[in-house]
């Protein structure tokens, strides 16, 4: 994974064999030992078989790392080091002092890293066993420090879960997990026995999980190091004792188990560059390592460090027009996706029409066309991915290889030094302009060009009337190349509806009905009806138009149109089949812990696009189970926008009255204070208690009076240390 990425993973080399007794001598280190950092000089202490050994390799010129290795094998492989991966100038010294201290020190003779003994004992000795481990003992044999209680790093969760986490790097924080035995109170110990099997047990011995193939290869025959590696993948590997291995000839590591299998396809961070950086993609090699690539059209940032993603080799698309896109063409490739930077999402369309709105849409570089449905990718391309059970087309945009582009901004200054005479200027040079306004003149004071005005406005007008009759009542949105909020009579939707028949739910002011509307082929709507027309109504009929027709996301429910004739205000949604989070969270069977986790996230991300992607900043302002809808895949989608509130460029927070739910509403609202996109994240946090409990923000029949209002109970068990 690319250094940049959020979920790079550093080296963690893990070995957790038992403390197995072994007959062996030891070569005791003795008070006052010492090894320093120089080329070609015995700066190792090793084990009694030879096998391992401790102290100073050379990682880069005149620098070392203070480590352990298998020292038997040409590639002297490392799997252990005592100051994490800081590397140490030439000269420097590890020392075991008389008085049984034991630190590492730079040529300056300051302490750069030490042991941190335990217990009261005195040290006595240092050994290297033939265990790896690396110990500081007293005179009766009691460890006083030992590496084997320094790993670089553990993957088992306090609750028993074996995990594999991503890092959001630079920082050592940690995101989502990406990869678990999902034994959550039941794992206890994570074993690497002699045997050369990895499996893991519960707290009275018995095996949950075999990780290892029954192939398993004894310690006794050959090597073994287990390792979560830089790409995030834990791999097993074995290397045999009695080889004829040379420096000239090495043998190399053989990979007996690595998981997880699919490591493009697991990193799902939405707003990550994903395992090979921004505008590149994953794909697994023959050898089930992944592989980063660039797509056509892009080159690596760096072909020294393919991991930090691809830049793009072409100018990219003029947004002030639509000229610029016969200049540029599509390259397809099958089974490859950038799911984390979706903006624009049709279904019922083809793969032409997906094509020509990419093209004709300067913020398209790549779309993807599957099973009809067409979703627009956004710049950067990030968490790229390529694997055969993907499915789909893929679409990207590139300059024709014999298209040339100057940016009309920048013109021509081939007239003077100066660029006085500048071709590309929209009022061309002083001679044409000074002949273009008495021109212009003319045509204005004349009335043959005002009558040509005015026909030109009667035409558009009868154009836009017609299309208003003839397309927008059809809902023909696949034959556009934007999203279009079209209106429609209300004897329409009545024959829509069946006479508003089959009801899906009602709120206080407002009934949902299921209807079926062509546009093509028969398709499921959800038209929601205002019953009261009261100021109020229209002001919310007026703000959900408004808000919802600006938004595209696949994390929003889509206005597909609305009804505003003389009493009658619907509106016209997609349909969402599975209904409300409210009725799938509260009804008789608890969603999967996996099924809220991504609900959670869904809606997260229509909320981070209100606020802060919209070209207009939107406040939701009823954020709550009713109003997130879910499709046919559980994807949440956020709606009723009936409340919303807009924010103008540059403004960060607003005076309003009291809106949304009892419950959800946030404290500053109650305070006559300003509000700003935080009262949105505080109903999210109540929804987000919904989702962690399976319970309502409120539960007037609670058995216990403390537990009633969810908030209070989740805070006081916070405060009492209970979560």
């Amino acid at each position: 994974m690319a250094s940049s990425s959020p979920y790079s993973l550093y080296l963690i080399l893990l070995f957790l064999l038992p403390v197995y007794v072994v007959a062996q001598t030891n070569q005791n280190i003795t008070l006052g030992s010492s090894l320093t950092a120089a080329l070609n000089i015995n700066s190792s202490w090793k084990s009694p078989s030879g096998d391992f050994a401790f102290g100073f390799q050379q990682i880069r010129a005149g620098e070392f790392l203070l480590a352990m290795w298998f020292d038997k094998i040409p590639q002297k492989t490392i799997f252990w080091s005592a100051n994490g991966e800081k590397l140490v100038e030439e000269g420097s010294k590890i020392q075991l002092t008389t008085d049984g201290q034991f630190s590492l020190s730079d040529t300056r003779g300051e302490e750069v890293w030490a042991a941190k003994l335990t217990g009261s004992g005195v040290v006595s000795y240092a050994a290297m066993l033939d265990t790896r481990n690396l110990v500081l003992s007293s005179q009766d044999s009691i460890f006083l420090w030992e590496s084997f209680n320094l790993p670089t790093d553990t993957i088992m969760q306090l609750d028993g879960n074996l995990v594999l986490y991503g890092t959001n790097f630079p920082l050592d924080t940690v995101t989502s997990a990406y990869w678990a035995t999902m034994t959550v109170n039941a794992g206890f110990q994570f074993v690497f026995n002699k045997s050369g099997y990895l499996y893991l047990e519960d707290q009275n011995g018995s095996t949950l999980r075999f990780m290892t193939s029954n192939g398993a290869s004894s310690s006794r025959d050959y090597y073994q190091r287990a390792i979560l590696e830089y790409d995030g993948v834990f791999r097993h590997y074995v290397y045999p004792r009695n080889n004829n291995a040379t420096a000239s000839s090495p043998m190399n590591w053989s990979m007996q188990y690595f998981e997880p299998g699919t490591i493009c396809v697991r990193l799902t961070e939405s707003q990550s560059s994903g395992p090979c950086g921004f505008n590149s993609y994953c794909s697994l090699g023959d050898d089930q390592r992944p592989r980063c690539e660039c797509p056509p059209g892009y080159s690596f940032f760096d072909p020294d460090d393919k991991m930090r993603g691809c830049k793009q080799d072409f100018i990219s698309q003029d947004c002030k027009g639509n000229q610029d896109a016969d200049n540029f063409e599509f390259r397809d490739k099958l089974n490859m996706d950038w799911p984390g930077t979706d903006y624009g999402y049709f279904k019922d369309v083809t793969e032409d029409w997906c094509r020509q709105s990419c093209l004709t849409d300067c913020f398209c570089p790549v779309a993807v066309f599957k099973d009809g449905e067409c979703t627009m990718k956004k710049f950067p391309l990030s968490d790229g991915r390529m694997d055969p059970n993907l499915g789909g087309k893929t679409l990207i945009k590139i300059r024709k290889d014999n298209s040339t582009y100057k940016s009309p901004d920048r013109g021509s200054r081939e007239g003077s030094i100066d660029g006085s005479s500048r071709e590309g200027s929209p009022f061309g040079s002083n001679k044409e302009r000074s002949t273009l306004i008495p021109t212009l003149t003319m045509l204005l004071s004349s009335s043959s060009f005002l009558n040509l005005v005015l026909l030109i406005a009667t035409l558009w007008l009868v154009s836009r009337l017609c299309y208003w009759k003839e397309g927008c009542f059809r809902f023909n949105l696949p034959e556009q190349t934007k999203a279009q909020v079209c209106e429609a009579s209300y004897k329409e939707l009545v024959e829509a509806t069946n006479k508003f028949k089959e009801e899906l739910g009602k709120g206080a002011c407002s009934t949902v009905y299921r209807g079926v509307l062509d546009i093509g082929n028969k398709n499921m709507v959800a038209i929601k009806k205002l019953d009261k027309m009261m100021t109020e109504s229209e002001l919310e009929f007026q703000a959900e138009i408004s808000a919802i027709s600006k938004t595209k996301h696949k994390n929003l429910v889509q206005l597909l149109g609305f009804c505003n004739e003389g009493q009658h205000r619907l509106l016209v949604y997609e349909y969402m089949s599975n209904g409300s989070l409210a009725s799938y969270l509260f009804g008789n069977l608890r969603p999967s812990w996996y099924q809220r986790a991504q609900i959670a996230f869904g809606t997260a991300r229509g909320l981070v696009y209100l606020h802060e992607e919209c070209s207009t900043q939107i406040i939701h302002c009823d954020i709550k189970p009713q109003n997130i809808l879910l499709d046919d895949s559980l994807t949440a989608r956020i709606s009723d926008f009936g409340l919303a509130k807009h924010l103008k460029t540059g403004q960060t927070r607003t005076v309003t009255a009291i809106r949304g739910t009892k419950g959800y509403v946030a404290p500053e609202w109650f305070k006559n204070k300003p509000v700003t996109i935080k009262v949105d994240v505080y109903s999210f946090g109540i929804l987000l208690l919904e989702l962690i409990c399976c319970r309502k923000s409120f539960e007037q029949d609670s058995e216990d009076e403390n537990q009633m209002i969810l908030a209070d109970w989740a805070y006081d068990c916070y405060e009492e240390g209970r979560l």
